[in-house]
């Protein structure tokens, strides 16, 4: 998966990055190796499914929409 990502120096040093499609996802780091690092890591726990998520009830419906 290919994502964007936003790498900007902080004013404090070191460097912050965000996603703009994954809303609160944002991390930082001392150098831009480390903060994108930490990044990869951020997306990976944005992204893990949650095991309530996977409780649904009998009517629920499992649909497809394009926006």
């Amino acid at each position: 998966m290919r994502l964007r990502v936003v790498l900007e120096p902080s004013d404090e040093g070191g460097y912050t990055v965000l996603v703009p499609s994954l809303p609160g996802c944002i991390s930082e780091g001392e150098t831009r190796e480390e903060a994108l690092q930490n990044i990869q890591e951020a997306i990976a726990l944005y992204l893990e499914p949650v095991e309530d998520d996977a409780d649904f009830s009998e009517k629920a419906e499992f649909l497809e929409v394009t926006v």
